[in-house]
């Protein structure tokens, strides 16, 4: 029997597993993937306290070994079953029972696709949704990025370190990146905007080859030559396990107070999964901070 077991090994994850550590709760971390989530696909943090520059890799691998001074276990599989609703929680992976007086969600959000069907067959050969983890790959071609917040600009920004030009392709005619950003992508020679526009089809029969891209006011359709498309159109909440357990908000995040508690006694939410104003990873380690406290109180008055 577990004091806590926290879903997800993300930022929000990874800082819940430090204070619940730091008091002494028999802890464990059940990640599915790799540790650190979306923040280790971020070549560059610079908003971060503390750090005037510091790579998301090098900011998981820090909290990590923090983590492990407090004998917090940490095991990797999918879960295929969870029970919540009673006073003691149960999951289940791989066919492995675990047991705990509390709860912590998360899991984090994977990343939103375009919805065509070009892109799922090109996905993997030309299509990708990192960046970091593939630009490298595509050196020497002219690239596309769909999106306008702080993602889609950071990814055109590192993506000039390969791509002679890089386009980028946004529905509106303003950009949703903070002004930092947008300042250093409009400074970049090798970023060109396409506003008020969608991706509507992707060309190549084995790899990408170029886009079509629609004008949203005008309708008006035109090809454009691109050998990569990078989307980055924000996130899906990875909430699938917990379907019906708990309450979800109409996009499938999970809502809860200040205390992170979610509609489920003894389970907490953090991170990107929780329905929330602003996603950012000092945000999410706040939020597994304050979940982690709460789980704590929680047990204190079982």
């Amino acid at each position: 029997m577990y004091d806590v077991i926290i879903i997800g090994g993300g930022p929000a994850g990874l800082t819940a597993g430090l204070y619940s550590g730091r008091s002494n709760l028999k802890t464990l971390i059940i990640e599915k993937n790799v540790l650190g989530g979306q923040a280790i696909t971020t070549p560059n943090i610079e908003n971060y306290p503390g750090y005037v520059s510091i790579s998301g890799t090098d900011l998981i691998m820090k909290l990590q070994e923090q983590v492990k001074r407090y004998n917090v276990e940490i095991t990797y599989g999918q879960i295929s079953g969870i029970q919540l609703k009673k006073e003691c929680k149960k999951l289940t992976i791989g066919g492995n029972e675990y047991k705990a007086k509390t709860v912590i969600l998360a899991m984090g959000a994977y990343p939103r696709e375009i919805g065509i069907e070009s892109e799922k067959r090109l996905r993997g050969t030309g299509v990708s949704y990192c960046a970091t983890c593939d630009g490298a790959f595509f050196k020497g071609k002219t690239l596309a990025v769909v999106g306008g917040g702080n993602t889609a600009v950071d990814d055109a920004i590192f993506l000039t370190n390969y791509a002679p030009k890089v386009y980028v392709v946004h529905r509106r005619n303003e950009l949703r990146a903070t002004r930092a950003e947008q300042d250093r992508a409009f400074k970049n020679p090798n970023i060109e905007f396409l506003w008020d526009s969608v991706v509507d089809d992707i060309k190549g029969k084995d790899s990408v080859e170029g886009m079509v891209i629609k004008n949203v006011k005008t309708g008006k359709r035109k090809e454009v030559d691109v050998g990569g498309i990078f989307v980055a159109i924000g996130n899906v909440p990875a909430t699938k396990e917990v379907k019906d357990k708990i309450r979800l908000d109409d996009r499938g995040y999970i809502p809860t107070d200040e205390n992170m508690e979610t509609s489920v006694p003894g389970v907490f939410a953090a991170g990107d999964v929780r329905e929330k104003s602003v996603r950012q990873d000092i945000t999410a380690m706040s939020d597994g901070a304050v979940a982690a406290v709460n789980a704590e109180k929680y047990i204190s008055r079982l």
